[in-house]
């Protein structure tokens, strides 16, 4: 993975899209994909980071291409392309979830598990991610930095927010104004 860490906290769907950057790819390797995980916490609950190979990092990476693709369309009001929503269906229905009872110590409870490999539960719960942010009206208010260099997506909790990071892009822009407006003087 980059020395550059992938940003996360925004919808896991746009993380995911995230790990795409102008620079390269962080979801490079099976390792990377370790790290992405560790770093999503408890987002994932199913899937072990240290249970992931080259079967996980594909479903990954094909998954992400569709987020990408289907969360392009959307913002720019364009119809999904069939294929996309095929393909992300036919993943989400690749590892089906299931609620099942519990009986412990603790009492009854229940507890949803998602049936299939890895590969499988990995990328139909990423595809979910994506299920409910295309159908979510928040999508219509997804924003790609400003920095003229940077493509990475976010959903604003603040109208004025221009930039992904206010630490990375934000402060580079910044600097950059900055330095124009004191060459200028």
């Amino acid at each position: 993975m980059s020395a550059f860490a992938p940003l996360v906290g925004e919808p896991l769907a746009l993380d995911l899209v995230n790990t795409r950057f102008a620079q390269g790819d962080f979801l490079a390797t099976p390792e990377d994909l370790c790290a992405w995980l560790v770093l999503q916490g408890d987002r994932c609950p199913e899937v072990l980071p240290g249970s992931v190979g080259l079967a996980e990092l594909a479903a990954v990476q094909c998954i992400r291409e569709c987020a990408a693709q289907a969360i392009d369309c959307a913002r720019r009001g364009f119809p999904l392309r069939q294929e996309d929503v095929e393909a992300v269906n036919r993943v989400v229905r690749g590892a089906p979830c299931v609620l099942e009872l519990v009986a412990n110590a603790e009492g009854i409870s229940s507890s949803r598990r998602r049936l299939g490999s890895t590969a499988e539960r990995l990328a139909a719960w990423l595809a979910e991610s994506l299920v409910e942010l295309l159908t979510d009206p928040a999508l219509l208010r997804i924003r790609q930095c400003e920095a003229e260099d940077c493509v990475l997506l976010f959903l604003p909790s603040n109208p004025r927010r221009r930039w992904c990071s206010p630490s990375r892009c934000g402060n580079r822009m910044r600097v950059a104004r900055h330095y124009q407006r004191h060459k200028a003087e």
